[in-house]
């Protein structure tokens, strides 16, 4: 398995909206396992991506599916940077369905 952890730092005020960018691209994504957006609690700008892949080539395939890249062109500006992201080797866990 392949799996990414990194900060994404929304402009100011606009977390909530590049949250909902993210939320709803997020399926349908061949080779995604888990996707997880998660809002930072000490930074009110700051969102926790957490995904895991069956493999690395499905990661990057992801990147030209047409609504993943409809989102990135609409997530942009709405993105300040990128820290603390680092590449993961999964082996396992729990996965939950949402229950919104």
């Amino acid at each position: 398995m392949y799996g990414l952890i990194a900060k994404l730092s929304a402009v100011a005020g606009k977390r909530d909206e590049l949250q909902a960018i993210l939320l709803e691209s997020t399926g349908g994504m061949p080779g995604c396992l888990h996707y997880i957006i998660a809002r930072d609690t000490q930074d009110s700008d700051a969102l926790w991506i957490t995904e895991a892949w069956t493999d690395e080539q499905s990661h990057r395939a992801s990147l030209t599916l047409p609504k993943v890249q409809q989102a990135i062109a609409r997530a942009r500006p709405l993105i300040a940077g990128f820290s603390n992201r680092t590449v993961t080797e999964p082996v396992g866990g729990l996965h939950a369905q949402s229950t919104e």
